[in-house]
């Protein structure tokens, strides 16, 4: 593709990449809005999906890290002119990734109400989160290889099939969610949690197969494995590894977030997850010009064209930014009847309310932390990731989220802390960028 650094060139990666991205957080968002409104038990529900949320999320993040790691190796590759060498690779990465998430399904089954007490689940909301959970979890593998796919195809500086695989999982979800949550009348009764859960784990398999056929139809990889693994598998592995343990502190921070919002009582945790939520939509978001450089940086640093790397850098802060405050004008906008999409409960959106004006504020910060996190990871530097977000979370998030706490701030404590955390994410990612790369785009 052409590769000039301008909005129409960057958007088409930016553009399916964000659509593709947005899929997720919608398919929770449509669970929680859909949640939200059931006749029976409403709260408890929705405080569960948010519970196993957070935790599913952890899964994914933790293993779905083969996406990064398979884009920076197939950039690079594709920028050296030398993709013949990582045809196989994919297959292999695929192969990996799937058979450690069984391991995971198989492990945490049992200990599914040992795993919600953890995140001061109980009565209820934990029944409805061991009922939700244990249906879920079956598409956890399906995902996984739809991300290791996501992850080929951004290498390949492939953005468009992404985009249509995960628009069609969204529309299979919000679909099934409706049929199976409610019911229709006369053929299928109502399924409340157990018929979201259930929509999530078809629209994911369903992903899943478009997926592969995606792949196989429309470029020279294969899904067959073959060994000897590829050289590249180990720089794959240790580029998993750091990126493991910096999700580790990213789930840490999650953890503890929704533990703290949980032990507040079920209007508050119902609140939070109507938040959390909105916050990974704009995430996700802003996260299609993070992709957008986690594609061409790989390249541009596999052709050794520095001063390009930088030009991309400077445009897509821009773009990141101005999209965080277009994010904040419609959240403020939107303010006074966005909380009633997800619930009618009114102790629920009182709490929502109180703190909703913050996940909007982090919109700007969160676009620069993400759009450098993003071009950090196509270019491979996963170890400075890594200790980034552990120095990050141990030393702000969790201190200030006990500090705050102490005041009884309850959500304010929450989302303030993750505000900083955000910042404190960001801005050394700046720095560290201009002092590697600034000196040598002088040069070429």
């Amino acid at each position: 593709m052409n590769t000039e650094i301008n909005l129409k060139n960057i958007n088409k990666l930016a553009i399916p990449a964000l659509i593709a991205g947005v899929a997720e957080p919608i398919l929770s968002l449509t669970d929680t809005a859909i949640i939200g409104n059931i006749e029976v038990n409403a709260a408890e529900s929705l405080a569960a999906v948010g519970v196993v949320g957070t935790f599913i999320s952890m899964l994914i993040w933790v293993l779905g890290q083969t996406r990064s790691a398979i884009s920076s190796i197939v950039s690079q590759h594709l920028g050296a002119d030398q993709l013949d060498k990582v045809k196989n690779l994919p297959a292999q990465a695929i192969f990996i990734i799937t058979s450690v998430s069984i391991l995971i399904i198989i492990t945490t089954l049992p200990f599914a109400s040992q795993i919600f007490k953890l995140y001061n689940a109980s009565d209820l909301i934990l029944d409805y989160s061991v009922d939700y959970y244990r249906i879920r979890v079956f598409g956890f593998p399906f995902t996984l290889f739809t991300i290791a796919v996501f992850g080929t195809f951004r290498g390949l500086q492939n953005t468009f099939y992404p985009m249509i695989i995960a628009i069609i999982g969204t529309i299979v979800n919000i679909v099934l969610d409706f049929i199976l949550v409610y019911g229709i009348e006369g053929f299928i009764e109502p399924m409340y949690i157990k018929g979201a859960a259930w929509a999530s784990v078809v629209a994911q398999i369903t992903m899943a197969f478009t997926a592969g056929m995606f792949l196989l139809a429309k470029t020279d990889i294969s899904l067959r494995i073959t060994f000897p693994f590829n050289k590249e598998i180990k720089n794959f592995i240790l580029m998993i590894l750091n990126l493991f343990v910096r999700t580790i502190a990213l789930n840490a921070t999650l953890y503890f977030a929704t533990r703290f919002a949980t032990s507040y009582g079920t209007e508050y945790i119902a609140a939070y997850t109507i938040a959390i939520n909105l916050w990974f939509l704009g995430a996700f978001i802003i996260d299609g010009y993070a992709s957008a450089g986690n594609i061409l940086s790989g390249k541009f640093l596999g052709a050794k064209n520095y001063k390009k790397l930088v030009e991309l850098s400077r445009f897509l802060m821009k773009c990141g930014i101005g999209v965080g405050i277009i994010l904040f004008i419609v959240g403020l906008l939107s303010y006074n009847f966005i909380g009633a999409v997800f619930t009618k409960d009114q102790a629920v959106l009182t709490e929502f309310y109180k703190i909703f004006w913050i996940v909007m504020a982090m919109q700007p910060f969160c676009a620069l932390a993400f759009i450098y996190d993003g071009i950090f990871k196509g270019m491979g530097k996963m170890k400075f990731l890594r200790n980034l977000l552990l120095l990050s979370t141990v030393l702000v998030f969790i201190p200030i989220l006990f500090l705050l706490d102490s005041f009884d701030l309850k959500l304010y404590a929450v989302f303030i802390a993750l505000t900083l955390w955000i910042i404190a994410r960001g801005i050394p990612l700046i720095i560290k960028f201009r002092q590697l790369f600034l000196s040598l785009s002088q040069k070429t």
